[in-house]
């Protein structure tokens, strides 16, 4: 297990900051602003759980797939309706315990994408770390 995260890519790190960012941010505004805080708060925090395994499993699947050749797409599209599969059955579960809200989650999940976009902003600040 070390020694996987020691092999983790420095730009995977730099998006499960943004992630993490990401959902801070929309925590303290669940703080602020709603009544159902813990009914919200445990679907946000499902969701970014699923958009870091998410990521995880992306840069997995692509680290591995690019050492397949020709049979690289087939695997990555396998990857991808595996990724997109968990997903889905999270959701059904949360939809049918209703332990936190789904829409809560979904905006976890799309910290996966918020991630992504603060990579830039997230480059800066471990780039400053390193230096120190």
């Amino acid at each position: 297990m070390k020694e996987i995260i020691k092999n983790i890519s420095e730009t995977l790190k730099e998006l499960l900051m943004g992630i993490s960012f990401y959902g801070i941010i929309v925590e303290v505004l669940i703080l602020c602003f709603s009544k159902k805080i813990i009914y919200l708060s445990i679907g946000l925090w499902i969701g970014i759980f699923l958009a870091f395994a998410a990521a995880i499993h992306m840069w997995w699947g692509l680290e591995k797939g690019m050492e397949l050749g020709d049979g690289a797409t087939k695997y990555l599209m396998s990857q991808n309706m595996i990724r997109y599969g968990v997903i889905v059955i999270a959701f059904g579960v949360l939809c049918l315990l209703d332990i936190g809200n789904p829409l809560a989650a979904f905006a976890g999940i799309m910290g996966l994408k918020a991630g992504a976009y603060l990579q830039p902003f997230t480059h800066k600040i471990s780039t400053k770390f390193k230096r120190r």
